[in-house]
């Protein structure tokens, strides 16, 4: 072996690294072991594990896919260093909140979830079918009613409605249906109603029409109705065009106008558990798989360890362990159930050390924000031991910290300094 592949083997070797407030840095970083970087805030500990070390090894992995796949990725510039040697498949582990995605919870954002639904296709009584039969993001699990959200968006017809006025005087109060606009247009058009007529007055039959009909035949319309559209009342229209979508692609006025009209519910059908009749009644001593996900992490441990049937041992261990972590660095108190959206950034980097721990890979180079924000200190000791069983399955650890436990537990501290910004 070469003296080059071996150092390429054993260091990530940055030179002359000038990203942000570094001036001209160069630092070698041991592979397979814990690195602190340490420094006042300002003095370029972020900009050298995120913005260079991070960020160049993002960018080689995203040069390594067809063209067609990079143009489809966020660009991302070189890092502002002369060279970078020794660079491996990196993770970053940060404190960013899950964000956006309603179905997600602490069980699938740590893979605990899937082992649930493992576990409960194999000893449920009765079995509601394989795995994706307990799952409330698939079809076969999903309750029909929610579609698998454990709520239900309803339309406050008070506040969507001013019965006292007409069409042409905005009886419908959401912005896409005041007068002028299309959606009013299409209801003026249609020939269901008198524009002029306030909505109290109205035949019952025909404002139902308006509010709740779907793809209707239209006897006689206006001339200026779209002769081959049908007609979709109101409560169908704001369902399809704005509560089903995310909210970041509706306007500052929509996401007003449906706060105000739309009031949350738990499903009627699955009262909150988000799954099928035939998922929530096969049970395991006693309880469904829902009710073992609404238990807090530590409770749910003692309930695990009850559980004693060797054709699923292995099934059990993998769940034991995953708990045992989320434990570990303080987030016993949690359930799995949990809107992934309502933790706060530093319980969300700690569910994601618990599901890059049950990981298969090794050789991986993980870069981590501050972990110990917000712990306990007898809590801190716990996730020094869940960096060192990540280091230990053959990967390299890299912490941002300043945390003295943390940092007295590294294997080699990266101080920067002395001061911030340009005294760095």
């Amino acid at each position: 072996m070469t003296k080059m592949s071996g150092d390429r083997a054993a260091w990530i070797s940055v030179e002359q690294a000038r990203t942000n407030n570094l001036q001209e840095v160069s630092v070698r970083v041991p592979k397979h072991q814990i690195t602190a970087f340490t420094g006042v805030s300002g003095s370029g500990k972020s900009s050298l594990a995120f913005g260079t070390i991070a960020a160049e090894a993002t960018r080689l992995v995203a040069e390594s896919y067809p063209l067609f796949v990079r143009n489809r990725l966020p660009s991302s510039g070189r890092a502002d260093v002369d060279r970078i040697d020794g660079l491996m498949f990196t993770t970053v582990v940060d404190q960013r909140p899950f964000t956006g995605n309603a179905r997600s919870t602490v069980g699938t954002a740590s893979d605990i979830a899937p082992l649930l639904r493992m576990l409960f296709s194999r000893i449920g009584e009765p079995c509601a079918g394989y795995s994706p039969a307990y799952s409330f993001n698939d079809p076969s699990g999903m309750c029909p009613r929610c579609e698998g959200l454990g709520t239900v968006d309803d339309i406050d017809l008070d506040q969507l409605l001013d019965m006292r006025l007409s069409l042409n005087q905005g009886a419908i109060r959401f912005p896409a249906f005041e007068p002028g606009t299309y959606r009013w247009s299409r209801m003026v058009h249609s020939g269901l109603a008198d524009p002029e007529t306030r909505l109290s007055e109205l035949p019952d039959d025909v404002l139902n029409s308006l509010l709740y009909a779907e793809d209707l035949p239209l006897a006689s319309p206006d001339p200026k109705y779209p002769k081959s559209s049908n007609f979709d009342g109101v409560i169908p229209r704001l369902r399809n065009s704005y509560l089903r979508k995310t909210p970041s692609r509706l306007t500052d006025e929509e996401r007003a106008g449906l706060a105000r009209i739309v009031t949350r519910q738990p499903c009627p059908e699955c009262h909150g558990a988000r799954l099928n009749q035939a998922a929530r009644s096969s049970l395991i001593d006693g309880r469904s798989i829902a009710d073992w996900s609404a238990l807090p992490v530590s409770e749910l441990r003692d309930l695990v360890h009850g559980v004693h049937d060797s054709r699923v041992n292995p099934v059990l261990t993998a769940i034991s362990e995953r708990l045992r972590a989320l434990d570990a660095v303080g987030l016993g108190y949690l359930s799995l159930d949990r809107h992934s959206t309502t933790l706060s950034g530093g319980e969300a980097q700690r569910v994601k050390i618990v599901r890059h721990l049950g990981s298969a890979l090794s050789d991986v180079c993980y870069i981590f924000d501050e972990p110990s924000v917000g712990l306990h200190p007898h809590d801190v000791h716990r996730l020094l031991t869940l960096l060192a069983d990540l280091r230990d399955a053959h990967n390299t650890v890299l912490v941002v910290e300043h945390h003295p436990a943390v940092i007295a537990a590294a294997d080699l501290v990266i101080d920067l300094g002395p001061g911030a910004g340009t005294n760095g």
